[in-house]
């Protein structure tokens, strides 16, 4: 039994007693309460304008729309699924700093831990911890030996709504572990087990009300949900998925699911980027059961006006981001394609581009082939001047490039692992240079890849991998270390950690050949 949440739950429910919380002392009225919620904003602030859509977004947009709600309703959470880092300059100027300013402005209530928040390493996850003025919430994720986050990380928080209390436990993705940079003393556990767990400890105290609080992505959420009894409501993220009455959604909003003791529980994600404001309206009888529901989510755009003291916040990051922004380093006749749901499913010019700047960079060292995971790229760059603030938004996270040498069944089981998941969405899926590959996306995982070939420079042509040679490739450290499951890469038989930041060798690469125009050009081939 995990002595750190007795600990915390023998606190907070000691507080609970003394303020008389208890369920069965609660009214016999049923108990009204709004779920506000987002998921996956990763530090978008600012709105933004996708290819044919309108202007949207915007976290002094959204801090409006929160606050009129708050203001007609009674009883409001506001939560955040996770994934608050990375992904835009507001967090590469910011850090942790700029996320809490901006949530504490909001009024946050709680948050869950996503695995992004783990990219810049537990220290920085630690220093939103201590600005925060909410909970960070996780109890899957045992940090007891980190001595950054063995104080911070909650697995539960209480909220009390007309004398009666409310429970919220999170839950973050077992795969933080090789999708991000925790440490070695970080330890995720069975999400699952630790819900059932943190559900029957939650209830033998007698809290009827129990709201689950994910990073597990929006089909883990619905099997979670059928999986454990007692959770009355999901509140999810990790997957992007955009739910309600609306194009492209992927579901209802709440999606209905049956949880193994026959009562229905709601699963609730709001997409990305702060594009929606999740909001679930649920009566609870006062046994804590779900009486009725309503849900849709609100759109945040222009019509909603900007809240001034967010706007603000937003601004004093401004001059740092503008002096990066500015910077050019060359320039594109074409639009760079970075489009999340291209990256990770098909080659891309963008893609093509990294890779070659990759085997540029390292040419000197021996290497002909390169390896980008599709979830490293991370936004699109229009037609035009190329500046290193563009640079920064598409490769955020501060890779530096790893030289390994790799047999041809390594490379081909490398390969093999980034189709692998091509399906679901998955960051791991490979753009490369210097070689190409086809692959059959119906067949089993572990199975898929049909035909892998590499640049021969002395016939100027593509010929199979030989699967007994050795090639030299050049990849990012996160995953030469085993990240995306790419363990067939750590077994290589030589490593060299160059140093170099990926996004600056991709910016001086766009620097040295002047304007680009890359194509698609068949390195990646998926085939029937």
């Amino acid at each position: 039994m995990n002595w750190k949440l007795l600990l915390l739950l023998g606190v907070a429910l000691a507080g609970a007693v003394s303020a008389g919380l208890w369920l069965f002392e609660g009214p016999d009225k049923t108990i009204d309460v709004t779920i506000l919620h987002t998921n996956d904003v990763h530090a978008h602030y600012d709105p933004f304008e996708p290819w044919g859509e309108v202007m949207q977004g915007g976290v002094a947009h959204l801090a409006t729309a929160v606050a009129d709600i708050r203001g007609d309703e009674r009883n409001v959470l506001l939560l955040d699924a996770g994934d608050q880092f990375q992904g835009t300059l507001f967090f590469t100027v910011g850090g942790a700093s700029v996320v809490a300013d901006v949530m504490n402005a909001v009024g946050y209530d709680a948050m869950c831990v996503g695995n992004h928040e783990f990219d810049s390493g537990s220290a920085t996850l630690a220093e939103l911890i201590a600005q925060a003025d909410f909970p960070v919430l996780s109890a899957n994720v045992d940090a007891t030996a980190d001595a950054d986050l063995a104080p911070g990380v909650l697995p539960f928080a209480l909220y009390r709504f007309d004398d009666t209390p409310v429970a919220v436990f999170g839950l973050t993705t077992e795969y933080t572990a090789v999708s991000s940079s925790p440490g070695p003393n970080v330890v995720f556990l069975d999400a699952v087990a630790t819900a059932r767990e943190t559900v029957a400890q939650l209830e033998q105290v007698g809290i009827g009300i129990i709201l689950a609080l994910t990073h597990l992505g929006y089909e883990q959420d619905l099997e979670l949900a059928r999986s454990v009894s007692g959770i009355d409501i999901v509140v999810g993220g990790h997957s992007h998925t955009l739910l309600g009455s609306v194009e492209g959604s992927e579901g209802a909003y709440p999606t209905v699911v049956t949880g193994p003791d026959g009562d229905a529980v709601l699963v609730v994600t709001a997409q990305e980027w702060g594009k929606w404001l999740g909001r679930l309206d649920v009566s609870f009888t006062p046994d804590g059961r779900i009486a009725s529901y309503y849900g849709e989510p609100v759109f945040i755009d222009a019509a909603i006006p900007a809240d001034d003291a967010v706007a603000s916040i937003l601004d004093a990051y401004r001059p740092a981001i503008d002096a990066l922004m500015t910077q050019t380093v060359g320039g594109t006749d074409v639009v760079l394609d970075g489009e999340r749901d291209a990256v990770r499913s098909q080659e891309t010019n963008l893609g093509n581009l990294i890779c070659d700047a990759l085997v540029w960079k390292t040419a000197n060292q021996g290497v002909t082939i390169a390896i980008q995971n599709g979830g490293g790229i991370r936004a699109t760059i229009p037609a035009g001047d190329v500046s290193m603030g563009q640079v920064l938004e598409v490769l955020p996270y501060g890779n530096q490039i790893t030289i390994l040498t790799l047999s041809g069944t390594q490379l081909w089981a490398a390969i093999e692992n980034g189709v692998s998941q091509v399906a679901s969405g998955a960051g791991r899926f490979p753009h490369v240079a210097g070689a190409r590959f086809t692959y059959d996306p119906n067949a089993e995982p572990g199975s898929r890849v049909r035909s892998v070939d590499a640049w021969d420079e002395e016939s100027e042509s593509y010929v199979p991998v030989d699967l007994a040679a050795t090639y030299r490739v050049a990849t990012n450290n996160y995953l030469a270390d085993g990240g995306d499951d790419y363990s067939a890469l750590t077994e290589a038989s030589d490593r060299y950690d160059t140093g170099w930041l990926l996004s600056d060798t991709f910016a001086e690469y766009l620097t040295a050949v002047g304007n680009v125009s890359p194509q698609v050009e068949g390195r990646i081939t998926a085939a029937e």
